[in-house]
């Protein structure tokens, strides 16, 4: 549950059993976005948010202001997280073991050179026009020039990538993040990137192909290859004596303010995206 560009673990779990969740390698397709994927996420904290030891000791977090659902949210990330155990790790270390590492590159290359072209049109409807102009640029020499995106040459001769999803272009539009939400199969989201997860879905590379019959087959692909990129944070996660649900919660939400903002967002901005509350424990 894991931004960054999503997929459902639900079209992945489908197209295993008929032949797995997490986003597409570059960056997700709307606000939701696997558990482990947000262990990526500029500015995380180094440990679970710490209670205060003052008058204030029970006044609840930022992240425990902004869900308000938690006890669903809770619910879904445990069936997330058995999931993933259960049906997508095995598939992964089999996909790990079986392909080989450069075949591995060119697989996330072109999922994300896919993604590069979404991330454009949503530049482009944020009125970042340079950007728009810079992703478009990206697309067409990856795909001219890098074999249809599977060779990262953009990134070679120094073309950024600024990658950007609906919930994103919602937020600059001034949409309010809403409450926090994790999505059965899909996983973290807030109220206003569930809203564009559709349209976000409907673009990305697993769902926009003409032929349905190639829609398993990249959809698979697509969720193996970057649940592979992701083991060693999975591990880490594992690894903390914190509360995962928590420490999910508020990284995710954190990572998404910083995205809306382009990693500046105002100082009394809460990570639900509200104002602050005076003397609020952040």
């Amino acid at each position: 549950m894991i931004g960054g560009a999503r997929l459902p673990i639900a079209a992945a779990a489908g197209a295993a059993l008929l032949a797995l969740a997490a986003p597409a390698a570059a960056q997700p397709t709307s606000g939701v976005a696997p558990i482990t994927r947000i262990l990526d996420a500029p500015d995380r904290p180094a440990s679970a948010p710490s209670r205060n030891t003052d008058d204030d000791y029970d006044a609840p977090t930022a992240g425990q202001r902004a869900d308000p659902w938690e006890p669903f949210n809770r619910a879904m990330f445990r069936f997330n997280s058995d999931l993933d155990r259960d049906l997508l790790l095995p598939w992964t270390d089999a996909y790990v073991t079986l392909v080989p590492q450069l075949a591995r590159t060119g697989i996330g290359n072109f999922f994300a050179n896919a993604q590069d072209i979404w991330s454009a049109a949503n530049n482009l409807m944020q009125a970042k026009f340079e950007q728009a102009v810079a992703m478009t640029m990206r697309f067409a020499t990856n795909t001219v020039f890098g074999v249809f995106g599977l060779i990262d040459v953009a990134t070679a001769v120094g073309m950024e990538r600024t990658p950007e999803d609906f919930g994103q272009t919602l937020g600059v539009w001034g949409l309010p993040a809403g409450p926090y939400l994790v999505l059965p199969f899909f996983g973290p989201s807030t109220a206003r990137d569930a809203v564009g997860l559709p349209l976000d879905l409907a673009a990305s590379p697993y769902y926009s192909l003409n032929d349905t019959a190639f829609r398993p087959v990249t959809t698979v692909l697509g969720v193996l290859n970057t649940r592979s990129q992701l083991l060693s944070a999975t591990e880490a996660l594992d690894a903390m004596a914190v509360d995962k649900y928590s420490f999910v919660r508020d990284v995710f939400l954190r990572r998404r303010l910083n995205l809306v903002f382009d990693g500046n967002p105002p100082e009394d901005l809460e990570i639900d995206g509200s104002r602050a509350p005076a003397g609020a424990p952040k």
